[in-house]
């Protein structure tokens, strides 16, 4: 364990280390360490860090970037939450609903109502849609066809 200590303060010690570098060997260091239960008292204000204290501190409000793809997708998946989202609204009677109703002839939406559903739609999916768009999706089934062709998903 004291060639982790040793490792970590002489990359921390080093002027060449980029910031990156020296959050990234803190953020390592500091797990393995308080998982092993290890204090360490040091008056390096760098080394500082490691103790137990200043330790949980810095992993809490340290900022971390994280990368991962979307869920996986599929048209059915897609479907269902599109279909979820419009039963829950107050204003479609759950009954009516189908993948081919139309919101104004068939479930009897206003256009306001209609800009209401398009909000919903891009609160669930995670992105804004278009108002020349939003003119267009007419039916839950565009609305699928819309989201899976923006996401690249195809059956």
């Amino acid at each position: 364990m004291s060639a982790l200590v040793q490792g970590l303060r002489g990359m921390l010690a080093s002027r060449a280390a980029t910031s990156l570098l020296k959050a990234t060997a803190l953020r390592t260091g500091a797990v393995a360490l308080q998982h092993k239960h290890i204090h360490i008292q040091s008056h390096d204000a760098r080394t500082a860090l490691l103790s137990s204290k200043s330790m949980m501190k810095f992993l809490v409000e340290a900022p971390v970037r994280g990368y991962s793809g979307g869920e996986p997708q599929s048209l059915e998946l897609i479907r269902e939450r599109v279909l979820l989202v419009l039963k829950l609204y107050d204003k479609i009677d759950p009954s009516k609903l189908k993948l081919e109703s139309h919101f104004i002839n068939d479930l009897g939406l206003d256009s306001l109502d209609h800009v209401e559903v398009i909000m919903a739609m891009e609160d669930e999916f995670g992105f804004e849609i278009p108002d020349t768009d939003a003119e267009r999706l007419l039916r839950p089934a565009d609305i699928v066809q819309y989201v899976g062709d923006r996401n690249d998903v195809y059956e």
